[in-house]
């Protein structure tokens, strides 16, 4: 990396600076430069991350990753397996309270802020302290003038959460069931006793299921299991274009379609083409994900809880955001299916349910197949 910086710095002092004499080459000399200064500025940033010998205070997180396809080949169209280096702030709060919330007033708006029942927990992640040390400090503050802010950083941005509520009643409208006999997931895929489940939660329901699954490996290992076992059609994210498959899916109320990531944020089928969302495991983070283990470690070292600041914190977002593609309209009636059974068993189960939009719960498969049942007879009607 000191090589690279050294030679960014003897190309740029070799390109000079903008010659008069040579307008045709002006351009291209600006670019070149740019490109140097990005590289060299780079480099210097890798290296000023090692400066710090304890790792949770560093500003960034450095670590080599691949990129390109596993399966590239002369004739596959896809990059090659390479190794890249990657680096990436440790925190983005400090950004966030120096170039934006500290600068100008800022509105966030979205349907999964309160996680945990309270806005604390991405409040944290974005540089500003908990809104409960916020609503001690005002109430000191008219108890009686002079007394010390308790806040620890007095310069933190003020701010304040409202939660407006939801238009669904979402108590009469959905059903949270959590498959509490089944075993805890493993890494080797999908366990045969998963498997039965959804194809018994899909038959019960006659289809109208959308499948979030963790990764594309059970994704499609759900797929072809179930292709062959059940009479509905079932959609696999990389069969056709996204796009194309959930309109696919919205067409036919019998069309189960399975996928991963970008169908548990981007999915909005209103009507009786979905009435049941099955979600295979809580969505942590890969224990193994360079970034999340550093910022894991930096909030252990502050005596906070890492666990529970980052990986939960990340699961229960994308669970939130997973089980709102249920109720997209006011007649919409459904059920959420998680077959991770940590939801109610885990230490970490009552901050992640209360992350949840408010579904009637239960663990009873016989309650949630007859509920299903009765959806599916509304719909033929």
């Amino acid at each position: 990396l000191a090589a690279v910086r050294d030679a960014v710095a003897a190309c740029r002092s070799g390109l000079g600076s903008e010659r008069r004499e040579d307008p045709d080459n002006a351009t291209q000399r600006k670019l070149a430069l740019a490109l140097l200064g990005e590289v060299g500025e780079t480099a210097a940033r890798l290296l000023a991350a090692f400066v710090e010998e304890d790792l949770a205070k560093r500003y960034d997180v450095v670590w080599l990753g691949e990129q390109g396809s596993a399966s590239a080949g002369p004739t596959s169209g896809a990059s090659a397996r390479t190794r890249v280096l990657r680096v990436a702030p440790l925190s983005v709060g400090g950004l966030l309270r120096e170039r934006l919330f500290g600068e100008r007033t800022v509105v966030l708006t979205s349907a999964t802020l309160t996680l945990g029942g309270s806005f604390d927990a991405l409040a944290r992640q974005w540089g500003l302290p908990p809104e409960k040390a916020l609503a001690e400090t005002g109430a000191e503050t008219r108890a009686g003038a002079g007394k010390v802010d308790p806040v620890p950083d007095p310069d933190a941005p003020r701010w304040s959460g409202l939660d407006v509520g939801s238009p669904f009643d979402h108590s009469r409208a959905g059903i949270l069931y959590v498959a509490k006999r089944l075993p805890t997931p493993g890494r080797d895929g999908l366990p045969p006793a998963y498997l039965d489940e959804i194809a018994s939660l899909v038959e019960a329901s006659a289809g109208g299921a959308l499948g979030l699954f963790s990764s594309m490996r059970a994704a499609k290992q759900a797929t072809e299991a179930l292709r062959g076992r059940l009479d509905q059609q079932i959609l696999c994210q990389g069969d056709d274009a996204t796009g194309l498959l959930v309109k696919r899916f919205a067409e036919d109320d019998a069309t189960c379609l399975f996928g991963t990531l970008s169908l548990w944020q981007g999915v909005d089928v209103p009507g009786r083409s979905l009435r049941l969302v099955v979600i295979d495991r809580i969505p942590f983070p890969r224990p193994d994900d360079p970034l999340v283990a550093a910022r894991q470690r930096a909030v252990d070292s502050r005596g906070g809880n890492g666990f529970l600041s980052v990986s939960a914190t990340h699961a229960a977002l994308l669970l939130a955001q997973g089980a709102g593609r249920l109720l997209r309209g006011m007649d919409d009636r459904g059920v959420v299916a998680v077959l991770d059974p940590r939801l109610v068993t885990a230490r970490y189960a009552g901050f992640l349910r209360a992350s949840l939009p408010p579904f009637w719960p239960t663990t009873d498969p016989d309650v949630v197949r007859a509920a299903l049942r009765r959806l599916a007879v509304r719909t033929r009607c």
